[in-house]
């Protein structure tokens, strides 16, 4: 069975040129779950689907050209609205932060009128991952902190804003394996240092998960069949010709204050080793052209949440 789509078109700037691309909106969550929503379709190591970055990126702060959106968190659920549209209760829990009106029935046309956690209130966005546990207590996240910038050596004048309604999932919610740190870490603080594993974290600097999402878009798809292949990481600052739209890397850290002996510790996916995380573009669209322009294009950082170029 196929699930219908909607279909729409869209300009984009790439490079000097305008570039119209035709895009599919994700299926529609009232239709017949189709094969993009059977869970265990979705691939184990995503990166044999997606590759992963050239290497881990040496702490998300730094002078590289950046835009950055702190969201406090706003809800728990055991919802899923990219997996398991229209399903409520089917997934593991998730915390979820930006948009407050997510839930397993959410649309971003229905997101994008709604309120938001984030500073930059602009940003009505929906960003989620699995719940963190110590023993059997759900850990309440102080916030989640979204970094937007160019991938590793990519020309940021080359990188376009995620078109609106973009579904995006990085790092497995199976994986029974390290995955590369350059896709999924863990880390204290803002500190530099990453870990595959959940690292004892001092006083003041507590448990951070930061997961590094996908770069390169196939320019057609909104969203596929297993939430992966209409994405790609770049590699040595290039997009693959079958993913040739250079997007944002989206860098999402969600932060606890959590420190100490990390035993005891685990995802509602699974273990530790099981951190992901999802994001449905719901931006005010033209406020999120405004930050790519004048952030990543320009190659500056830009002041936390407004846009504003530090300074």
């Amino acid at each position: 069975m196929t699930t219908p789509i909607r279909r729409a078109t869209s300009a984009l700037l790439v490079g000097s040129a305008f570039v119209v691309l035709a895009t599919s909106c994700a299926p529609d969550p009232n239709d017949v779950r189709g094969a993009e929503h059977q869970h265990m379709s979705m691939p184990v190591d995503s990166a044999a689907v997606m590759g992963a970055p050239d290497r881990p990126i040496a702490g998300p702060q730094g002078a590289v050209g950046q835009f950055v959106v702190e969201c406090p968190y706003s809800h728990a659920l055991p919802d899923d609205p990219i997996v398991y549209p229209g399903e409520p209760g089917a997934s593991h829990m998730h915390v979820f932060f930006g948009n407050v009106a997510v839930n397993a029935d959410s649309r971003p046309e229905y997101l994008l009128g709604q309120d938001t956690t984030c500073e930059q209130r602009a940003d009505t966005a929906s960003y989620w991952a699995p719940a963190l546990y110590h023993d059997d207590e759900m850990l309440i996240p102080e916030k989640s902190v979204a970094y937007y910038r160019a991938g590793l050596d990519v020309d940021p004048t080359r990188v376009v804003a995620f078109p609106f309604g973009l579904y995006m999932i990085a790092g497995d919610a199976m994986a029974v394996e390290p995955q590369p740190t350059s896709v999924v870490a863990w880390s204290c603080g803002s500190g530099a240092m990453r870990s595959e594993t959940p690292p004892a974290c001092p006083d003041k600097r507590g448990l951070r998960l930061d997961v590094t999402f996908p770069d390169c878009w196939d320019g057609e798809h909104l969203d596929v069949a297993g939430h992966r292949e209409h994405m790609r990481y770049s590699t040595a600052g290039k997009c693959p010709s079958s993913h040739p739209v250079h997007v944002p890397q989206l860098i999402f850290s969600v932060a606890y204050s959590f420190s100490g002996d990390p035993t005891g510790l685990k995802l509602a996916s699974g273990g530790v080793l099981t951190g992901h995380a999802d994001f449905v573009n719901s931006w005010d669209q033209g406020k999120l052209e405004d930050e790519v322009r004048l952030c990543l294009h320009r190659d500056v950082v830009c002041g936390v949440t407004s846009g504003r170029v530090s300074g």
